[in-house]
């Protein structure tokens, strides 16, 4: 589902750990957003396009706003939630009504006050009547009487949807009726890799803005966040993604959370950039990385970050693309991008290397090229004799793209060896342009005509 960038947005707002994130997956359907019993899980402003009922909204998660010092962490968090804030039609203000009404809620609600944005109030956690003096409490606030819901239990959620409807200009709430226009697909990119490997920044870069947090310290982000974008007239949507550690160095619940939500959006991708520190190519997981991207059927490009750092280029990048070959053989040709994310060096060649790993992708090769190409392999290089009968390869089609998937037809399927199906998959990449994408091969048994029919008397 993707909207016009003119959609009505509601920006979803309030200090840490009131269930900002639990409200914006039960509007948006689903588990979009990480939650946690820990305060302070979403860091940068998430956005979905999502449907409340005949509505059609662009929605945003936002972090937990609170006062900090200048340019820490949290501070930077703060001042990324009033960018969203700015960029909001209507801010549903979150209060826990367990806990009352805060300082921090105090100084949240002169914040959005200041905004000049429409504000309304919705107090969270009102499923018992432990909630009920947190509701007359946020009288004082200033937003008039604030709405009660339970975003865990999914309570009071028609409420709400009359407070967005009410604030939508009566064209769009009346556009969201009928059926709207449909914008061009975008592409999915997905930026993955190791922590602190300067994913953030090179989306930041990409986007042309200070849209996702970065800074010093590893690990900043946790959510996965896709922002819809265009590079030279293509719609893309770019996803970054939370470092991703070895398995075995994982051991907390939200870090487990972030890499699964970041697995989730390799497994959604159309195009994975695999970011790698230059100065520490194809450790150990960036490898595991690759091949996990290759399993999925993404396509993937390397990009060697950091390379403005890197002395005698020629020489380590030749070294680097002999390693490459060995190491990464089942997508062997993945095009290799030495940028600098922080400077900009390189970055529209990573652009094009992606736009072109996606065409070759997407390619499909006529099945009539594909057995005239069989037939030549074939002779060249006859399939092996097992237990004395000659293995009889009949026929080759392409049956999907995306990735390129090949049905191979042999009289006896089980028992070609591997590596003859790796010579039948290096035929095909080498001699039909498939470079650097994963290539599936499925080797089937042909068909009796005669099977299953009864033999007449």
């Amino acid at each position: 589902m993707a909207f016009a960038r003119g959609a009505f947005t509601v920006a979803i707002a309030g200090r840490p750990n009131v269930g900002k994130s639990t409200l914006f997956n039960r509007l948006a359907g689903k588990r979009l957003a990480l939650v946690h019993d820990l305060p302070g899980v979403t860091r940068d402003w998430r956005e979905a396009d999502v449907e409340v009922g005949d509505l059609r909204l662009r929605l945003i998660d936002t972090a937990g706003l609170e006062e900090a010092a200048p340019e820490s962490l949290a501070d930077r968090m703060s001042k990324a939630t009033e960018s969203a804030i700015k960029d909001a039609d209507l801010v549903l203000f979150v209060i826990d009504a367990r806990a009352g009404v805060t300082p921090t809620d105090e100084h949240f609600a002169q914040v959005l006050r200041a905004s000049g944005r429409p504000v309304t109030l919705v107090a969270n956690k009102t499923e018992s009547r432990a909630g009920d003096s947190g509701v007359l409490d946020a009288f004082r606030l200033g937003f008039g009487e604030p709405i009660q819901v339970s975003a865990e239990h999914g309570l009071g959620f028609p409420d709400v949807y009359d407070a967005i409807r009410a604030a939508m200009p009566e064209s769009q709430a009346e556009d969201g009726e009928g059926e709207a226009e449909e914008p061009e697909r975008p592409l999915n990119i997905a930026i993955i890799g190791q922590p602190n490997a300067g994913k953030s920044t090179l989306a930041n870069r990409l986007l042309g803005q200070e849209r996702m947090l970065t800074g010093p310290e590893a690990g900043i982000t946790r959510d996965a966040i896709a922002v819809d974008w265009s590079w030279k007239g293509r719609a893309i949507r770019l996803a970054d993604t939370a470092g991703i550690r070895r398995k075995a160095k994982v051991v907390k619940k939200l870090e487990r959370l972030s890499v699964g939500d970041a697995l989730k959006v390799i497994r959604f991708a159309e195009v994975v950039v695999l970011l790698m520190d230059a100065s520490q190519p194809f450790e150990r997981q960036d490898l595991q990385l690759a091949a996990l991207v290759a399993e999925e059927g993404r396509a993937l490009v390397l990009a060697l970050n950091k390379w403005d750092l890197v002395g005698d280029k020629e020489r380590i990048l030749r070294e680097l693309k002999a390693d490459l070959e060995e190491t990464l053989s089942q997508v062997r040709g993945v095009p290799m991008v030495p940028i600098s994310a922080k400077s900009g060096t390189g970055v529209d060649k990573l652009m094009q290397a992606v736009l072109d790993i996606h065409a070759t992708w997407n390619k499909r090769v006529p099945t009539a090229a594909l057995n005239r190409w069989l037939g030549a392999v074939t002779e060249r290089h006859p399939p092996p004799a097992v237990s004395g009968r000659r293995l009889k390869l009949k026929y080759l089609s392409q049956s999907k793209t995306r990735p390129p998937t090949f049905y191979l037809s042999c009289s006896r399927p089980d028992a070609l060896p591997d590596a003859y199906r790796r010579y039948v998959v290096n035929g095909l990449r080498e001699d039909f342009g498939l470079p650097g994408v994963p290539i599936r091969l499925m080797v089937r048994a042909e068909k009796n005509p005669y099977e299953g029919r009864r033999k007449k008397s």
